[in-house]
């Protein structure tokens, strides 16, 4: 499924325009990336959390010349996902 696929699936199960569906989608995705930016973890009971993560700065090889390399010291999305959710996949 993809962004427009779902916005079609809330309009129709919430029995709104697609143009309402899609922006409650997008403001959605919003909130969740704010949230994130400020450091802050959301939870969606049932569903999972979404939390930032640091990576330390690290050393590594360039695969094609061999030259190490320092890889900088970054922030990245993570997903665990809720039990509710695990147990409807399975």
């Amino acid at each position: 499924m993809n962004k427009n696929e779902l916005i079609e699936q809330v309009a129709m199960h919430a029995d709104l325009s697609k143009a309402k569906a899609a922006k409650a989608v997008e403001t959605v995705f919003a909130e969740i990336t704010r949230s994130l930016q400020k450091g802050e973890d959301v939870t969606l009971v049932g569903f999972g959390t979404f939390t930032v993560s640091e990576r330390a700065e690290r050393q590594c090889r360039n695969p094609r010349t061999g030259e190490a390399i320092t890889v900088p010291a970054q922030k990245h999305p993570k997903f665990r996902v809720g039990k509710a959710l695990k147990d409807a996949v399975q």
